[in-house]
């Protein structure tokens, strides 16, 4: 026998020279990954998407690998596989491996012997005293045949359970046995192959008995042997020392019913492995392209939302910055998503936010400028006092002081209630409120506290349209203490504009799905070009008032912001139709002007 060995018997690097590679190579892959950090950063929520997909695909993935039924139905038919080849061997070896038919030895060292022609019919109790002996001259080129295609194992025992064949250590005369030796060092496992055999032998230890080659030992230790020496076939499934998976199958070897030994095959270590791993990397190939894929998509995601959301977040932290400079939002209202109702929210929220600041800039030089009039009215007062020369002028000047301070006065708290009537309204809650009832309670008290504080009284007639049978046809949803501002308000400024003695009407009705609220005097009216006007801050225009600044400008103002933040409706025309006479207690045909406040809130 000739020995042909390939492959190298040196190592081309030295020790030393392999650690060095290696530490090369994990600083270039860290430096290229820090670069690649560095030229394309990646948001954390994009991070978050990528990872979620692919902690999703990973345990789909490694289900398959673990629980792939791959590899039970391989070895359920590499066992069929098994049991058929062992059938046709030992049947095979039983008819032309055994001593010749007509010379049969028998238990106690005997020979029958048969003439040509000669029938021998044993009794049936007798037949377990005839002896086949196997002879391994004659098996040996059967089993050889037979196994080579399949290159599975093979081993025969005889009845005593002790090995007569092993196809491993047979082979033909002047054959050149050949292997191919690893190089040298080769044999010693890495870390990760090691980690990798200890986990596999764990897994399948679990439920698999371990495989140990018992060599030259008696046949009878493996136990399918020894059932198989019963005459009956068993398969049996183990694993090795190195975690490879062992199919091993029994077959007896009968000649007339009789057991003459047993064929054992068994598959190679790692055979049905290579098959499964080779199944195994080509689910890892395809899961690999699944992977590139997830992350592509992952990375369009993430930048559909966190690109948007991004800038949206950089827009946002400008306004912060830069209050007074105008940020525009970037609109995404086009896409009808979540990342467009949050781009419409914000540009909405940058608006109303842009507007407030413009209003409190301008309320702030409004309030100055307002408090600056009775001011500079105190100090000429109080500068000319001293100057005085009678008594006549010490009182008038005295009376324009008090007359001052009352406005100042009254300023002030119009001013601090306009400051704090926003957030007011957005920390109570509202309730229902009744119209009807709210000016049924309203006017009675305010005619009285206006009789008691004033001899010129006007006379304020309330006009409520009859209920429906529904006690809630006159509800709104808001605060009533607010709403009775606005009346209060709008009954002030109407008996500030009308006559001695004058009368002012009040109307109540439901106008579809709204509620309607109706002031009217018999004032003047309002220029026409002022009709909007009189609701802007500080604004008044009363050139019959026998006193100047009897009024802040705030009044009307306030009510306007009371009722949009009911969503309601408030504005101003004049009054010249004619009247309806009996109804409101006038004369018929008789034409009227003056002013009328109209009011419009949602029911609820």
């Amino acid at each position: 026998m000739a020995v042909e060995t390939h492959g190298p018997l040196s190592a081309t690097d030295s020790g030393a020279e392999r650690p060095a590679k290696q530490s090369r190579v994990a600083w270039a892959a860290r430096t290229y990954l820090r670069w690649l950090r560095l030229r394309f950063p990646v948001s954390s929520l994009t991070r978050r998407i990528v990872i979620l997909n692919l902690f999703g695909l990973t345990i789909l993935v490694s289900g398959i690998l673990y629980l792939n039924q791959f590899r039970a139905g391989l070895i359920d038919a590499k066992v069929q596989s098994l049991l058929t080849q062992g059938e046709i061997i030992a049947g095979a070896i039983a008819a032309s491996a055994t001593v010749d038919t007509d010379r049969v030895p028998i238990a106690d060292g005997g020979l029958l012997e048969f003439d040509e022609g000669t029938q021998f019919g044993a009794p049936q109790d007798n037949l377990a005293a005839l002896e086949f002996p196997l002879n391994p001259e004659r098996a040996a080129p059967i089993l050889q045949q037979l196994i080579k295609p399949t290159g599975t194992r093979a081993r025969i025992y005889n009845r005593e359970g002790v090995l007569i064949l092993d196809s491993d250590t047979l082979y033909s005369s002047g054959q050149i046995l050949r292997f191919d030796l690893p190089p040298p060092g080769s044999e010693e496992e890495g870390w990760v192959a090691e980690s990798w055999r200890r986990l596999r032998l764990w897994l399948w230890r679990q439920d698999l008995p371990l495989y140990r080659d018992i060599g030259g030992e008696n046949g009878k230790a493996y136990p399918e042997v020894a059932s198989a020496l019963m005459g009956t076939a068993v398969p049996i499934v183990r694993v090795n020392e190195k975690g490879e998976l062992v199919v091993s199958v029994a077959i007896p070897i009968q000649r007339m019913r009789a057991v003459l030994g047993s064929l054992l095959l068994s598959t190679r270590g790692g055979e049905i492995d290579e098959i499964v791993t080779a199944e195994r990397l080509a689910i890892v190939r395809v899961s690999l392209f699944a992977v590139g894929v997830t992350v592509l998509l992952s990375i369009l995601l993430a930048r559909t939302i966190a690109g948007p959301m991004h800038r949206l977040a950089a827009a946002a932290d400008q306004v912060r910055r830069s209050v007074r400079k105008r940020t525009e939002i970037p609109d995404y209202t086009h896409r009808t998503d979540e990342i467009g109702h949050l781009s419409g929210a914000l540009r909405d929220m940058t608006r109303a936010l842009y507007r407030r600041i413009e209003a409190t800039e301008s309320f702030a030089a409004d309030v100055a400028h307002e408090l600056k009039n009775p001011l500079t009215s105190l100090q000429s007062a109080a500068e000319t006092f001293p100057l005085a020369k009678n008594n006549d002028e010490r009182t008038r000047l005295l009376d324009i002081i008090r007359h001052d301070v009352r406005r100042l006065n009254r300023l002030i708290s119009d001013v601090s209630d306009a400051s704090r009537l926003d957030a007011e309204l957005v920390r109570v809650d509202a309730e229902p409120v009744d119209i009807a009832g709210l000016l049924e309670n309203l006017i009675p008290i305010f005619t009285d506290f206006h009789r008691e504080n004033n001899s010129n009284t006007t006379k304020i007639i309330l006009d409520v349209a009859e209920r429906p049978a529904n006690d809630a046809s006159y509800e709104v949803m808001g605060h009533d203490s607010r709403l009775g501002q606005v009346i209060t308000n709008l009954l002030d400024n109407a008996i500030s504009f009308s006559p001695k003695r004058g009368k002012v009407w009040v109307t109540a009705r439901r106008v579809r799905n709204e509620i309607e609220v109706v002031v009217e005097d018999e004032g003047p009216g309002i220029p026409r070009e002022n009709l909007e006007r009189i609701f802007e801050r500080f604004y008044t225009d009363r050139p019959h008032e026998a006193e100047f600044g009897q009024n802040s400008g705030l009044g009307l103002n306030i009510s306007r912001q009371i009722i949009v933040a009911h969503g309601g409706r408030i504005w101003a025309e004049n009054r010249t139709a004619e009247a309806s006479g009996a109804k409101r207690g006038r004369g018929q045909g008789k034409k009227r002007t003056g002013a009328r406040l109209v009011i419009r809130l949602p029911a609820a």
